[in-house]
């Protein structure tokens, strides 16, 4: 009775959570948020304490929900808060949004991948399901690059017998390396292009 009472309230709380993250990218869309680096650079510098907070969160919903486009989550984490903390928080964001993923997939299965995945995205990495345990090495070194699409790489790593030791590990020591590079790229090459704008 008590592994049944937990596992609703964790269903629930899935719920709940899921729930909040699409009718807060639902605001973000509609306010404009999400899709301006501007705005989301005047709501996190606002935000004084809860700046960094807000942020991991956006950067959070990124991962799970893929409507917003990374890159301009990534870039204005290093813009607001510096190259070091912009670096760490966008790494503890993604960090938290890919284990979500990997929880998401594992509990609920192929029909929650399909959902949230485009069909012909999840008809390309699902084979590789059936190479066992060359997946485990396709997907540490995915995530070691910044080019891979890591949230569906997540759930999908999700759908395998990979243990949460093993996905930690890949994501923790993977990540800090293409999140810096990705954020970095994507920092300068906003300057170089507008100072040729400019």
């Amino acid at each position: 009775m008590e592994k049944k009472g937990f596992r609703r309230a964790v269903n629930i709380v899935t719920i709940l959570c899921t729930a909040a993250m699409i009718s807060f990218v639902i605001y973000g869309l509609k306010s404009g948020i999400f899709t301006d680096r501007a705005m989301m650079e005047e709501l996190v510098s606002r935000g004084g304490i809860w700046g960094p907070v807000t942020f991991m969160i956006i950067q959070m919903v990124q991962v799970v929900v893929p409507v917003i486009p990374g890159g301009i989550t990534c870039a204005v984490g290093v813009v607001v808060f510096g190259p070091w903390y912009g670096l760490l928080y966008n790494y503890i964001g993604i960090v938290a949004g890919s284990c979500i993923n990997f929880y998401l997939a594992r509990r609920y299965g192929q029909c929650l991948v399909k959902f949230f995945v485009k069909e012909e995205t999840y008809n390309k990495y699902i084979t590789w399901l059936e190479k066992g345990k060359k997946f485990d090495k396709f997907f540490a070194a995915a995530i070691f690059f910044p080019c891979a699409p890591d949230d569906v790489l997540c759930m999908i790593a999700g759908l395998t017998k990979m243990s949460w030791k093993k996905f930690s590990a890949i994501i923790l020591l993977g990540k800090p390396a293409s999140i810096a590079a990705y954020s970095m790229a994507l920092v300068y090459a906003g300057g170089f292009l507008s100072g040729l704008l400019g």
